[in-house]
């Protein structure tokens, strides 16, 4: 079969693309931006890469005609336009345009369960959604999961920078909110197995774990997993826009997404039984062995997909990295370092390597100083880390950074920089011609952005120097 994946790049499709794959089938990708998935999948077989914003509608033109099913996997958890659910329906209403006029049978939609009666209106957007797909040329098969657990998702992160950070918490009210987790292994066994299932067509199912968990159960239960004893209070007095500032300060999320998961923290989330787990052979895991299982995959560095790498996660980026790609020569300061390389391969394990548990080779209490001040006024901060060790793809989160172009062979990475600042930054490292070439360029907004640069720039001509010094060790 050839089967359409939307949001191909995202968590749920980065995993899900490996068990289409096997299967035998050919995947087309559907991603807004190719550059950033090149480098990813270009040692697949079978894999067809097309660029498509759903938001646009003549782009859809480049979507094969001869799809047999179709994953629509597209969300806006936490975009910043205020009407995002205006947006999530031009999307969906889009795809349904062009899937009326192909030949696939199936389309596959992952939503949310949306049982309570009062709704968060992330929630509503998902319900809206799963009725504007709905068609009468292709069948909709539905899946609502609640929380999704598994290394690299949200809810999985959030829980642990909570659990692993403060032995004890006030914590707001919504902790007490029931609900009921669904492993990400899970997740992807009911997606996968319903493809091409007849009887699943035109049907709705909610889909979630064995236990009805409140949110306070499921930290106290994480923190046994990991063996730490942990105390929580809840108190009732804790407004939505404190509890927002409370999640982001404690975790690695940004606030506008901190303020989308409170709003839906507050609803239950408990699903409805159904014959879906006997139709599909599965029997879902309980919660403390779906976080174990994250935990063997983080332990392996074997994570693919993190929520941290959508572009999201900072509300610096919009969609394409190939925006940032050419690095403005006019009206910006430089910073530019050149040093002889004596073995290229180590040299470069080592750039590959940077941010994250690494750090930045010098200088280190100063980085975590700025990341301070970026997390203070509203910034990423250095909290997201870096999703494996050693490895990056175009578009992945790096600490306060982006990956923008990434490719080992050619000796070149280039991140472009999403902390808080009066201007745009840029920070490269390539290797040509036996040398390591490292330049971070700087492009000022007005006088703010020139002041900042010169403010700084005693702190980067020690941090440079020592940073490429100890690179090139």
């Amino acid at each position: 079969m050839k089967i359409l994946v939307t949001g191909a790049t995202g968590y749920i499709g980065k995993r899900l693309i490996p068990l289409l794959l096997n299967d035998g089938h050919t995947v087309v990708c559907a991603i807004r931006d190719k550059k950033r998935a090149e480098n990813y999948f270009k040692n697949q077989q079978n894999i067809e890469l097309i660029e498509v914003d759903f938001l646009n509608g003549h782009t859809l033109s480049a979507i094969p005609e001869d799809i047999d099913a179709a994953y629509y996997l597209i969300h806006s958890m936490s975009n910043s336009a205020k009407e995002f659910h205006a947006l999530e329906e031009k999307c969906a209403f889009n795809f349904k345009k062009f899937a009326e006029d192909s030949q696939l049978k199936q389309v596959i939609y992952l939503s949310g369960i949306t049982n309570d009666t009062n709704l968060s209106k992330h929630l509503l957007s998902r319900k809206n959604v799963e009725s504007t797909l709905a068609s009468e040329k292709y069948a909709l098969t539905t899946f609502k999961a609640g929380i999704i657990v598994g290394s690299g998702s949200s809810s999985f992160e959030i829980i642990r920078d909570i659990v692993e950070k403060l032995p004890a918490m006030i914590a707001p009210k919504w902790l007490n909110t029931k609900t009921q987790p669904l492993a990400i292994r899970d997740v992807l066994v009911f997606l996968h197995r319903s493809l091409g299932k007849e009887e699943l067509y035109n049907t709705s199912h909610d889909i979630f774990g064995p236990e009805v968990l409140t949110y306070k159960e499921m930290l106290l239960q994480f923190a046994a997993v990991r063996k730490l004893k942990r105390y929580i209070i809840t108190v009732p007095v804790m407004t939505p826009k404190l509890s927002s500032y409370w999640l982001y300060f404690v975790t690695s999320t940004s606030y506008k997404l901190a303020s989308t998961l409170v709003n839906s923290m507050g609803v239950e989330v408990i699903g409805k039984k159904s014959n879906i787990n006997t139709l599909l052979d599965v029997e879902p895991m309980s919660y403390k062995e779906a976080v174990r299982l994250a935990f063997k995959k983080i332990e392996q560095n074997s994570i693919v997909s993190s929520w941290k790498d959508s572009y999201v996660s900072s509300g610096r980026m919009k969609n394409y990295v190939h925006e940032f790609i050419n690095v403005p020569e006019f009206g910006c300061f430089k910073d530019f370092k050149k040093r002889k390389v004596k073995n290229r391969d180590r040299v470069l394990d080592r750039v590959w390597a940077i941010g994250g548990e690494t750090g930045w080779y010098y200088g280190t209490f100063l980085w975590k100083i700025r990341g301070f001040v970026d997390q203070i006024f509203g910034g990423a901060g250095l909290r997201r880390g870096r999703r494996h060790p050693t490895e990056l793809f175009s578009g992945d989160a790096l600490d306060f950074w982006r990956v923008i172009y990434a490719d080992k062979e050619k000796g070149r990475l280039l991140l472009y920089a999403e902390m808080i600042l009066p201007g745009e930054a840029w920070l490269e490292f390539k290797i040509e011609d036996g040398y390591l070439y490292q330049t971070a360029t700087f492009r000022p907004h007005g006088l703010a952005g020139r002041m900042y640069w010169y403010a700084v720039m005693p702190f980067h001509w020690f941090v440079f120097n020592g940073m490429i010094n100890n690179i090139n060790k």
